[in-house]
């Protein structure tokens, strides 16, 4: 899609001289038709289209059509099947287009004369599987991401009017970056085996706060781009994460996991000896606080109501009528509250009930106003330099940055990001003329996590073919993967046993699964035969070690999978935040739960819990869709598999472990039948008559 959205569609020169080299009537009218039939008349109706997608059609008429193999770019097909669900086709007027086809080709025999000639078959060269030295990172649409470059560059990143600062997955962990679309690409500020999430950008854009694990527990920290230092707030053995500032840059709200629940407290921001203090401590679950610019309030996420929503305290009262409810949506779920930079207006993201799911801004300064529906995304960011909305959009597998006017107009198309991101936010930064040496040190690329490394096995195979490893201490009926895929096995499994203390990859339901095996119902082409995925032990769901969060993207359903750790004192995994979805409810004799194929837990089961799937994906593992029948079907929920496609569809990906003639089926032929012949018309059997018996006769005496 890049090439299409950087040159265009396909100039009409060389377009006629392809025709003119194919020769022949027919193959010159398809390809005409081809490239000049879209352009005829092609017309999407949605209102996605005037935030961000009028790329589609330039993209569908420069060659890019849907095929069961995923005919669009990765990129272009995930924004196009989550985003654009509701873009229809208009119908092509084909009388139209042959007519104009049929004109410009007489146009271009009239011209040269056509001589049919045969092009050689393209092969395709086998793929090079040697290891890289470095990591590459994925090109994006619209906006260039890159990595940072391993010589440390201390020149500070050009002055803009806007900043992102990212949590992204880097190399394994999560580190902050600086990203500005229009002026700066990724620039890593903080590096180590560690994760930093949930950045805030200080009023005055000289600091950062966010919530760091460097110490072995999650606190929350300030980094001063000043002069690169790291200061410590919070030091404690609770999970401390999601900071705000207050309008003066003295105090910072957060969250914080104590005696099994999440509750707001207030710490200083110079002087890190003063006491915190305790902001809600009643119970509920309260979360993701934002200090209003304002200054006399704090809005925040509360499941009080029974349901998640938006909550205001107000800090010059007292009591309960402190607390007001600012979204009141009915049936949904509202997340990530943000304020305008006059504190006028707040932001969030809801998704269930009624109402579309996406981002809503309601006017705080009327009372019971409903609130007004922007556009598709999760976790909003206000800029209070800006008057501009920063979302975040999500697809199974990849996620997105994007901005919003206050009346919903796109101000940034979705930027893909090349990890995933734990929190952002978005400000005017302020930088020294010389970057302090820390920054420096951290802007250089780590050493990756792993590489691959083919074995013996793959160099004695005909070119473009893999083959398949051994998993050493694992239990599975075939503990072998392809041989590219291996070594990120055992670096993901090493990384599990580090964050959880036990060892969830030592037995699984399934890992490489020969021809020979018949698949189970509706899994025809299973990830599982192509060597490049595993299946968790299913039994784990069932001892309570393995919980799953069902998420809904556009007409298909994918889970987040979270593992107990084994130290629950806050030095493995966050608390959860979302009820999970109990698979096993569809046994309970709950014919609703049977029906829907479980249902959602009652409450958040306490402690502390690792996301799999977000590990599972930084080293390059991926989740798989439900199956239609996932409600009646336990298997066809697959919330314990991950692939690694590395950007193969199944039957590429099935060309690396076996030769082409054995993914070819013969098409079955009949064997001729005996039938009995008609009778001709006409023709009948004879009819059976008796003939009379010739009575004897007696010849007289002489």
């Amino acid at each position: 899609m890049l090439n299409v959205l950087r040159g265009g569609l396909p100039a009409p020169t060389s377009n006629f001289q392809f025709l003119k080299s194919r020769g022949g009537l027919a193959l010159s009218l398809f390809n005409f038709c081809r490239f000049v039939g879209p352009l005829v008349y092609l017309n999407y109706s949605t209102n996605i289209l005037r935030k961000g997608t009028a790329c589609i059609p330039a993209a569908e008429a420069g060659g890019f059509a849907p095929a069961s193999s995923g005919g669009y770019p990765r990129e272009f097909r995930g924004l196009r099947r989550y985003f654009g669900k509701t873009m229809r086709h208009q119908p092509v007027r084909f009388p139209v287009v042959i007519l104009l086809a049929l004109v410009s080709l007489a146009a271009v025999h009239a011209c040269a004369p056509l001589t049919p000639t045969l092009d050689p078959t393209l092969a395709l060269p086998p793929p090079d599987h040697s290891p890289t030295s470095t990591l590459q990172p994925t090109e994006t649409p619209w906006a260039a991401i890159s990595t940072a470059t391993d010589r440390a560059d201390p020149t500070p990143p050009p002055a803009t009017d806007e900043h992102y600062v990212l949590s992204l997955a880097d190399n394994g962990y999560q580190h902050l970056f600086i990203y500005s679309p229009q002026a700066i690409p990724l620039y890593r500020i903080t590096n180590g085996t560690w994760d930093d999430i949930t950045p805030a950008i200080s009023p005055d854009g000289k600091q950062i706060a966010f919530s760091s694990r460097r110490n072995g527990y999650y606190d929350i920290y300030i980094l001063d781009l000043e002069n690169g230092e790291i200061r410590r707030i919070t030091d404690s053995l609770s999970y401390d994460a999601s900071p705000s500032w207050s309008p003066d840059g003295q105090w910072i709200v957060y969250e914080t996991y104590e005696n099994g629940n999440l509750d707001l407290r207030i710490s200083s921001a110079v002087d890190p000896a003063q006491a915190p203090i305790q902001l809600t401590n009643d119970g509920f679950l309260d979360h993701s606080p934002a200090w209003s610019p304002q200054g006399r309030q704090v809005a925040f996420v509360s499941n009080r109501s029974g349901e998640d929503e938006i909550w205001l305290v107000q800090l010059d009262r007292a009591g309960a009528d402190r607390l007001i409810n600012a979204s009141n949506l009915p049936l949904s779920s509202e997340d990530h509250p943000a304020w305008s930079g006059d504190g006028s207006r707040l932001a969030w993201s809801s998704a269930g009930g009624n109402s579309p799911s996406g981002i809503y801004t309601s006017d705080t300064t009327q009372p019971g106003s409903l609130p007004v529906y922007l556009g598709p995304g999760n976790y909003p960011d206000w800029s209070r330099s800006k008057d501009i909305i920063a979302s975040q959009l999500n697809t199974p597998n990849d996620e997105y940055i994007t901005a919003y006017s206050p009346t919903g107009l796109l101000t940034l198309p979705p930027v893909l990001m090349p990890g995933k991101l734990q929190g952002y936010s978005l400000g005017k930064l302020t930088f020294p003329s010389l970057l302090p040496a820390s920054l420096q040190s951290a802007s250089a690329d780590p050493t990756p996590v792993w590489m691959p490394v083919l074995e013996n096995s793959s160099s004695n195979l005909p070119p473009g073919r893999i083959g398949l490893e051994p998993l050493l201490g694992v239990q599975a009926p075939y503990p072998q993967l392809n041989d590219l895929t291996d070594e990120s096995f055992a670096a993901l499994r090493e990384r599990l046993i580090r964050e959880t203390g036990w060892d969830v990859l030592a037995n699984l339901e399934n890992a490489f699964t020969p021809l020979t095996s018949p698949p189970d119902p509706a899994l025809g082409k299973d990830w599982i035969y192509t060597g490049r995925a595993f299946a968790l032990n299913p039994v784990l769901i069932n001892a309570g070690w393995v919980l799953t969060v069902r998420e809904e993207m556009g007409e298909e359903v994918y889970w987040q999978v979270y593992l107990r750790p084994t130290a629950q004192d806050g030095s493995q995994g966050r608390p959860l935040k979302e009820l999970p979805w109990d698979l096993n409810a569809r046994y309970n004799l709950d014919s609703v739960a049977y029906d829907q194929g479980g249902r959602w837990m009652d409450n958040l089961p306490p402690g502390y819990w690792v996301n799999l799937t977000e590990l599972a994906s930084a080293y390059g593992w991926e989740r798989l869709p439900a199956l239609s029948n996932w409600r009646t079907y336990f298997k066809g929920t697959r919330f314990n598999q991950f692939a690694f496609t590395s950007g193969l569809d199944w039957e590429r990906a099935m060309l690396e472990v076996y030769p082409p003639e054995v993914l070819t089926t013969p098409t079955a032929v009949n064997p001729p039948k005996l039938t009995p012949s008609r009778t001709p018309w006409g023709l009948q059997a004879p009819t059976i008559t008796q003939t009379a018996t010739p009575r004897p006769t007696f010849t007289p005496a002489p």
